[in-house]
C-alpha cells in the first residue's frame, strides 16, 4: 500500500530570517529506512518558516528526485497566490507579488523516484515596514509632450537610499538618447528625481520609463508602494524665443517662425519683477487663472490665455492693460504679456515640455524659481546630482 508521508525529514541549510536563501527538505524517508531510489528533496525559496521576506522576492519550490504533482501558496485569508509550474514538475514558482506582513503557506504533493506519494508543507511571513512610501509620475501614459520635457518621480515621502532607487529605473528610448537622473530638493521633504537628455529631446522619439518600486527598500524603514511605468511621446519642435530687450515673443515650430508677437516683459529695474533669464519649460495651460501678489497691491485678478512656464509666478498670458506698451517697453510683474487675440493665438500651439528661452535678463532662472530648472543646471553638474554618478 501507498504511504503518505508528512514532510518531517531532514532540514539542511535552514536560515530563518534570510530573504535570499531557502531550505532543502529529503522528504519519504523514516529513519533506517532504506531505498534504492535516491531521496526525493524539495528546496524552500525563502526558507521554511523565515521571517521578514521581501514581498517582491522570488518565491519557488524546486523538486529533485521526483517531482512537484500539485501546490498551492495561500495568505492568511485563504487568497490562493497565481503562480506556475514548470512542464517536468521539478520548478513552482509564484507570478505575483505578495503583500507586505503577511504570512503565506505552501500545501501540496510531490512524488520520488521511488514512486512513493509525500505531502509538501511550510509557511514564512513577509516583512512589515514602518512606511509604505508612494510616487508619481508626471507624464501620463500616451502623451506627447515638447523637447525639452523633464520626467519627473515625485515621492510621498523621504528617500534615504538613492542608490537603490535609482538602479530601479529605466529609461528606454528609441532613437537612443543621453540622459541623466539627478535627484533635487523639494521644499516638503518628499524626495523627487528628475530625467532630462543631454540636449533637447529629437522630436518623434519613443520614450518608455520602468520604475520597479514595489518591495525595495528606500532605507529608514520606508518601502516601495508600487510599480510604475509610461510610454510616451516626444512632439513637434516648437522653441519659444524671449529675448526681453526685443519686447517681442516668437515662436519657431521644426526651425520656422510660426508667430512673432508684441510683448512687455518684466519691469528690469526692479529685480524682484524680472522675467527671469534661462531655459524655462511649460508646465501647464489654463483658460483663466487668478493671480496674485500681496507685496504690489494685486489678489486673486483673474488673467486669460494662461500658460505657466515656472512656479514662480511667471506665465505667458494675455493682460489687456498693457496693450499698450506691449512691443515697447516691459512694466510686468515677471510674466510675459500678450494681447488677448495674441495670448490666445499662443496659447493654442504650446504644450507640456515646450521650451521658452528667455534671454538678456539679469536675473536668472534657478532652484528658487520652483520645481522645474532643470535645464538652467550645466550637463556636467546634472549628471553629478545622479545617486551613481
Amino acid at each position: 500500500m501507498r504511504r503518505t508521508l508528512a514532510v518531517l525529514a531532514l532540514v539542511v541549510g535552514l536560515v530563518a530570517g534570510a530573504v535570499a536563501c531557502g531550505s532543502t527538505a529529503t522528504l519519504g524517508l523514516v529513519a533506517g529506512q532504506r531505498s534504492a531510489a535516491p531521496a526525493l528533496q524539495v528546496r524552500f525559496t525563502p526558507a521554511d518558516g523565515a521571517t521578514g521576506v521581501d514581498p517582491d522576492a522570488p518565491v519557488s519550490l524546486a523538486a529533485s528526485n521526483g517531482r512537484l504533482l500539485a501546490v498551492t501558496l495561500t495568505n492568511a485569508a485563504g487568497t490562493i497566490v497565481s503562480a506556475a509550474m514548470s512542464p517536468d514538475g521539478h520548478v513552482w514558482n509564484t507570478t505575483e507579488a505578495l503583500g507586505y506582513g503577511k504570512t503565506y503557506t505552501w500545501q501540496g504533493s510531490a512524488v520520488g523516484a521511488d514512486n512513493r506519494l509525500v505531502l509538501v508543507s511550510g509557511s514564512f511571513t513577509t516583512l512589515t515596514p514602518q512606511q509604505v512610501v508612494g510616487a508619481t509620475l508626471n507624464i501620463d501614459d500616451g502623451s506627447v509632450v515638447g523637447i525639452a520635457a523633464p520626467i519627473i518621480l515625485q515621492f510621498d515621502g523621504h528617500v534615504a537610499d538613492k542608490v537603490a532607487v535609482e538602479r530601479a529605473l529605466r529609461v528606454t528610448t528609441s532613437p537612443p538618447t543621453t540622459g541623466s537622473w539627478a535627484w533635487l530638493p523639494d521644499d516638503n521633504g518628499d524626495s523627487r528625481v528628475h530625467w532630462r537628455p543631454e540636449d533637447y529631446w529629437q522630436p518623434g522619439t519613443e520614450v518608455s520609463v520602468l520604475a520597479n518600486l514595489y518591495g525595495l527598500s528606500y532605507g529608514d524603514g520606508s518601502y516601495g508602494k508600487e510599480d510604475l511605468s509610461t510610454h510616451f511621446t516626444i512632439g513637434r519642435s516648437q522653441i519659444v524665443k524671449a529675448d526681453v530687450t526685443s519686447h517681442r515673443l516668437v515662436v519657431v515650430r521644426d526651425g520656422q517662425v510660426i508667430l512673432d508677437l508684441p510683448a512687455s516683459y518684466g519691469l528690469v529695474s526692479d529685480p524682484r519683477r524680472n522675467t527671469t533669464n534661462g531655459i524655462h519649460v511649460v508646465m501647464s495651460k489654463s483658460q483663466t487663472v487668478l493671480m496674485s501678489n500681496p507685496a504690489y497691491g494685486y489678489v486673486d485678478v483673474p488673467e486669460h490665455w494662461a500658460v505657466r512656464i515656472s512656479n514662480n509666478g511667471e506665465f505667458i498670458h494675455a493682460n489687456p492693460e498693457t496693450t499698450g506698451v506691449q512691443g515697447s517697453s516691459n512694466v510686468t510683474h515677471g510674466c510675459v504679456n500678450l494681447s488677448t487675440a495674441n495670448a490666445e493665438a499662443y496659447y493654442a500651439t504650446a504644450i507640456y515640455g515646450d521650451p521658452v528661452e528667455v534671454t538678456n535678463s539679469p536675473v536668472p532662472l534657478s532652484a528658487a524659481d520652483g520645481d522645474i530648472y532643470d535645464w538652467a543646471v550645466p550637463w556636467e553638474a546634472w549628471q553629478a546630482m545622479s545617486a551613481l554618478s
